[in-house]
């Protein structure tokens, strides 16, 4: 099975020729040089799952159920945000636009 492009992981992730678009391009870590899809959550995130799961588990009608999804919204979009200015690679920083995008539209259209 090939490398998908990109040296051997001896390689520091700095002399690494990674060819822009390739997929070794949008999922190595620039800090690591390995190849990264998904972390473990990060506060926002675990904030946020936890916000839905409690307010799914509430009354939708319910004042702490409202509050609890506005916290979800907040921690999405800090979550978001940290993914576009510091994302591991290029893969991360769009999945975190598409997110900030998405959050946006859903506050719009409340």
């Amino acid at each position: 099975m090939g490398h998908w492009g990109i040296d051997p992981p001896d390689t520091p992730p700095t002399e690494r020729a990674l060819r822009p678009g390739s997929p070794a391009w949008w999922f190595t870590s620039r800090a690591t040089g390995r190849i990264t899809v998904a972390q473990f959550p990060n506060v926002p995130l675990l904030v946020f799952l936890g916000a839905v799961v409690a307010g799914r588990l509430l009354d939708h009608h319910h004042q702490i159920s409202r509050v609890l999804a506005d916290v979800a919204t907040g921690a999405i979009v800090l979550w978001a945000l940290d993914e576009i200015l510091r994302g591991v690679n290029p893969w991360r920083r769009l999945l975190g636009a598409v997110v900030l995008g998405l959050s946006i539209r859903t506050l719009l259209l409340r």
